[in-house]
């Protein structure tokens, strides 16, 4: 395969059992290895491949992260998708966890909405959201499932920022996380995750909408969805039964 190849137009399969991202990562990996785009060389920009594969950029910007996990690419704000050199064992490495790496659970679950509305947060609520009492937010209300579990893994709430209401409008056609639907509506860059795990017990009614005994245990985790500035994009709280939920973290140390 040469270069003008590896740029051709491809129309991807719509098979729900292979997302569309996962293809993309696919062809672009398939030309990395094989020296399509070398070591040091910048993979073609984000429009560029939304053209090429005619997908969305959030379907690109998935397929990148793909290949970041991987090993295979560095990408940089301003600078662009860099093919990187394949890691090795005994490699003295650092490395910061991207936002997107640690937001890689929302494509693997469906998340099926109940309730989207604008609420004024009252003191209780603010407290778990993190956010000022008194405050308008829009809220966001379902449960996650797994194609293959009978049961939900956790019931999510969303709650975003008014200046970003206007979102709510096409969310029930959307899947997948929602701050990148933000970032591309609305030109914003999400910055900073901060994330809070704590125990909980779950109550009467999430215990019904759970199918879980009332006063189990479960862990409750706030995400804080920051700009630039320091402004608050949204706030996620996702509440899984302890049985549901594992969180697995994989440090490693790259060479400086």
């Amino acid at each position: 395969m040469n270069k003008s190849t590896a740029k051709a137009k491809v129309t991807l399969e719509r098979d729900p059992k292979q997302p569309l991202y996962l293809q993309v990562a696919h062809i672009l990996k398939k030309e990395v290895v094989e020296g399509i785009y070398p070591v040091g060389t910048l993979l073609p920009t984000e429009d560029e491949l939304c053209r090429r594969f005619d997908v969305s950029r959030y379907t690109v910007r998935e397929a990148l992260r793909v290949l970041r996990e991987e090993g295979l690419v560095m990408s940089r704000r301003g600078a662009g998708t860099t093919v990187v050199p394949s890691r090795t064992r005994d490699n003295d490495i650092h490395q910061v966890m991207s936002v997107n790496d640690l937001l890689a659970f929302g494509t693997d679950t469906h998340f099926a909405i109940e309730s989207i509305q604008m609420v004024v947060l009252d003191k209780k609520l603010a407290q778990r959201a993190g956010l000022p009492e008194g405050s308008e937010w829009l809220q966001v209300l379902g449960s996650r499932r797994t194609e293959d579990a009978d049961q939900p893994v956790g019931k999510s709430e969303y709650y975003i920022n008014r200046g970003f209401a206007a979102v709510g409008r096409i969310l029930m056609r959307h899947q997948g996380p929602i701050f990148p639907l933000i970032e591309d509506m609305f030109g914003q860059s999400v910055s900073e995750v901060q994330q809070q795990i704590s125990a909980t017990l779950i109550n009467k009614k999430l215990a019904s909408e759970l199918h879980v005994d009332e006063n189990s245990a479960a862990l409750e985790i706030r995400r804080t969805y920051k700009v630039s500035d320091g402004g608050v994009l949204q706030v996620t709280i996702n509440t899984h039964p302890a049985s549901r939920y594992r969180h697995s973290m994989t440090l490693q140390r790259f060479r400086s």
